[in-house]
């Protein structure tokens, strides 16, 4: 039997088959997937089966710290994987690594949801280890290159940590205060990373999507807002809510300013950065419900943790996470079709989920209604970006590819 050289075309449609390389490379991609995809999975347990939420973390405290933990936690550490590299040069995390990290994450997922004390010690374990190693891995990049402007983050890291393992403490003791300080306390460290992250990236990104856009970066009323923040945080844990209050109002008050002085009305027409001004916008308004909780002016501290946590950390995620991964996956900076009717869903899902807090005849329905646009929204997401997650940059598929020399065995000729 002969042998021929022959030559191969690649496929016709040229794109780039699912890579685990590629899906491990950089933090955003299976930290987003997996954080979306439990934001979609959890508050259709807990809204439609909480009859499965068998673990010893049940019920409201369940709900709460997945949302905040589980969910927002997850998304901010991919975020910070990502732009740790990008800040330094050095990727924190890949690979293995990365994958070893994501595991961790759920087995905790897995845990909670199981009964038995042994079953929450190793949630609870893996999930306090999950936001340390992530910590130590930022802390490693930022800090062996000397990049000081971020030496603060994996600090903020380790405070949610802190806040987590409280938490899950005043859950086991059943001390309900004890239980609500601590999630406000995680609420407000992930607020106070949330205004650091948004507040760069916010004017970056829109002076790049508008022509001739020119605005302040707020870089010294940044400053006052981050300090300010910290402190609300200490006086919430050293019992002074009134001090509190206070220290979130100015957080608030200068979250609106900015707002305002980054020119809200030229990204109207760019979905990628008005989904970006609507998520600040609720986080401003969701600080100032904080401060009037503390001051003894909201009776619910429902309200305040949802205004914060839904119509303003979820809806910058959902906008985040279509912005920042598009950027790295090296796609047009385009919103299409699907990504708007998910925007304009979690938008919906937060004014629903707040419309339930009123307690009337419709609150069920209202409920209902929140959890399926909020499923529709993250669903969405994951329809759209999974396919592209798990792939080589698009940039870097799209180059021709040469013909493929292969050398092949060459059946025998018939005469002629």
């Amino acid at each position: 039997m002969s042998t021929l050289l022959t030559l191969e075309e690649s496929a016709a449609d040229g794109a780039a088959r699912p890579n685990w390389r590629a899906f491990t490379e950089m933090g955003f991609r299976p930290l987003y997937l997996a954080g979306c995809a439990w934001a979609l999975l959890s508050v259709l347990l807990w809204v439609f089966a909480p009859a499965r939420l068998t673990g010893v973390l049940t019920a409201m405290p369940w709900h709460a710290h997945e949302m905040l933990w589980g969910f927002v936690g997850t998304i901010a550490v991919g975020f910070l994987m990502t732009a740790g590299a990008n800040w330094t040069g050095r990727n924190p995390l890949r690979g293995g690594p990365l994958a070893a990290l994501c595991a961790v994450w759920l087995a905790a997922r897995g845990a909670y949801l199981a009964p038995g004390m042994t079953a929450f010690t190793v949630a609870a374990t893996a999930d306090l280890l999950f936001f340390l190693w992530a910590a130590a891995a930022l802390a490693r990049a930022v800090w062996s290159t000397r990049n000081r402007r971020n030496y603060g983050v994996p600090l903020l890291l380790l405070a949610l940590a802190a806040a987590h393992a409280l938490y899950l403490r005043a859950a086991l003791a059943g001390d309900y205060l004890a239980l609500m300080r601590y999630f406000n306390t995680g609420l407000l460290v992930m607020a106070v990373l949330t205004l650091l992250i948004a507040r760069r990236v916010l004017p970056f990104f829109a002076r790049r999507a508008v022509a001739g856009l020119e605005i302040p970066p707020h870089t010294r009323s940044g400053h006052w807002q981050l300090g300010a923040g910290v402190l609300a945080i200490a006086c919430l844990l050293a019992g002074a809510p009134g001090a509190a209050a206070l220290l979130l109002a100015v957080s608030g008050v200068l979250a609106l300013a900015q707002w305002l002085a980054w020119k809200p009305w030229a990204a109207r027409r760019v979905p990628l950065l008005w989904i970006l001004y609507v998520g600040y916008l609720g986080l401003g308004l969701g600080l100032l419900a904080g401060a009037a909780q503390l001051a003894g002016y909201v009776a619910r501290p429902a309200w305040p943790a949802h205004v914060i946590g839904v119509a303003g950390f979820s809806v910058l995620i959902i906008g985040m996470a279509t912005r920042t991964a598009m950027g790295h996956l090296g796609r047009p900076l385009r919103a299409d079709r699907s990504m708007v009717l998910s925007y304009a869903l979690v938008i919906l899902a937060a004014l629903l989920r707040l419309a339930a807090l009123v307690p009337t005849g419709a609150t069920l329905g209202l409920l209902h209604a929140s959890a399926g646009a909020w499923a529709l929204g993250f669903g969405l997401y994951l329809w759209r970006f999974f396919p592209w997650m798990i792939r080589p940059r698009a940039d870097a598929a799209a180059k021709p590819a040469a013909p493929m020399m292969k050398i092949v065995p060459a059946g025998p000729r018939r005469a002629p």
